[in-house]
């Protein structure tokens, strides 16, 4: 059964006592710690090995992010299907396997095997990350979800400072066969954790079996059937242009524009990471007073403003005055977008709501990311960057008639 709590003990005690969501923040804790790890070992292993190859680096964000597209939905059915407690121990498992293989490998092997550790363990979060949602719904009171959620966003922000540092001292200080076997530990502690979950409950019996590719059809119906989704999706394509366009591009931001080493770009990360856990203590006190819809596009117009500050800066301080200014309103986003998916998504169909919506967004964000070193060696990155802002505006511009229909909605609930 949930574990449920009254809306007047719906503060931080009751949100530590939920067993669901102590035990996932302690597992994300230990996946975050494996991820930056990964992440900023390998983008340094990557650059050391292939002398600063824009190509190169921008493959290790493909290896990252291509499975997203490609499994998501895949994943999201299955996790509609499967319990999802033994989905997400065995994903952290198998992901603790894939990095010992690479591990092992690396002792005999050619160094480009390290982007498999990626790659695998990218396909594998498909599969746990909606069945974590799914927990959520089965055992989160409603009056816990968005704090849960916040909180749950407040472990990453903490490693958008703390991981760069990690990974870096990590491979700086023990190389990258050190970092790979820290990264498989995580994985393994996240999996015992994850052992603490409530019992999976029993299938329902007397459900009619249907096949994946019909529940695919009728993931796919949903979304379409729902305007509000439609044009949340096509907001979600035009963010992942304009950020894949960029992600792989930091270090050069770092190199060229601000002429510092490549290592100095974990303090524009840090930057990026406190503006999100300030920005997130005060999105969660205006979340109530506004709109989803609002909340969503005030923080990806604000991502627009700090993406031009970026291209446009050569000064240290500015470039992360720009970044910090980003990731204050980057909570803004977070939980706009959970928000308008769970208020416009039945329990049935989370899982692949999310499934069609998040390859929406990393697809069009793999598009431009593999795009990226290329049009690096033939434009400025000025121009990247406000390119990037520009898709960005274009994607509040499509979230306005959703807005303006939540605006009636409300004078309508203010005149009766």
């Amino acid at each position: 059964m949930s574990e449920m709590a009254s809306p007047k003990k719906a503060g931080m005690g009751a949100l530590f006592q939920n067993r669901v969501i102590r035990t996932i923040l302690i597992s994300v804790f230990f996946l975050q710690i494996g991820i930056w790890v990964r992440n900023y070992s390998i983008l340094l292993y990557v650059i050391e090995k292939t002398n600063e190859n824009p190509v190169a680096v921008s493959l290790i964000s493909v290896a990252e992010f291509a499975p997203i597209f490609l499994f998501s939905f895949i994943g999201g059915t299955f996790a509609d299907r499967w319990r999802p407690k033994r989905t997400m121990v065995w994903c952290d498992l198998l992901s603790a396997v894939s990095v010992f293989v690479v591990l092992l490998t690396l002792f005999f092997g050619d160094w480009k095997i390290i982007f498999f550790a990626t790659l695998v363990s990218s396909i594998l979060s498909q599969f746990s990350q909606p069945a974590g949602m799914k927990l959520f719904k089965l055992h989160v009171p409603a009056e816990l979800v968005q704090m849960g959620m916040s909180m749950y966003q407040t472990v990453f922000a903490l490693f958008m400072i703390l991981g760069p540092i990690l990974g870096t001292f990590v491979f700086q200080r023990y190389g990258i066969l050190a970092a790979v076997g820290i990264m498989g530990v995580a994985f393994l502690i996240s999996a015992a954790v994850l052992l603490m979950l409530p019992p999976d409950p029993e299938p329902e019996k007397e459900k009619p079996k249907t096949s994946l590719m019909e529940e695919m059809k009728e993931g796919f119906r949903y979304v379409l059937n729902s305007k509000a989704l439609t044009l949340l999706g096509a907001c979600f394509a035009a963010a992942g242009l304009a950020i894949g366009l960029t992600q792989p591009l930091g270090v050069f931001l770092i190199t060229e524009r601000l002429g510092l080493p490549k290592e100095e770009l974990q303090w524009l990360m840090a930057a990026f990471g406190i503006g999100m856990i300030l920005g997130g203590g005060i999105t969660i006190a205006i979340s109530k007073k506004v709109m989803p819809q609002m909340l969503l596009a005030i923080g990806m117009t604000a991502s627009a403003i700090g993406m031009v500050g970026m291209g446009l800066s050569t000064e240290l301080w500015l470039t992360l005055t720009a970044q910090f200014f980003a990731g204050l309103f980057m909570p803004c986003i977070h939980i706009g977008i959970n928000t308008m998916i769970l208020q416009n998504t039945e329990a049935n169909f989370i899982g692949r709501v999310n499934g069609i919506l998040n390859p929406l967004f990393m697809g069009a964000m793999v598009i431009t990311m593999s795009a990226s070193g290329v049009l690096k060696k033939n434009l400025s990155i000025v121009y990247l960057y406000e390119i990037s802002a520009v898709l960005l505006v274009i994607g509040v511009l499509v979230l306005v008639p959703i807005m303006r229909k939540s605006s009636v909605k409300q004078e309508m609930k203010q005149g009766m």
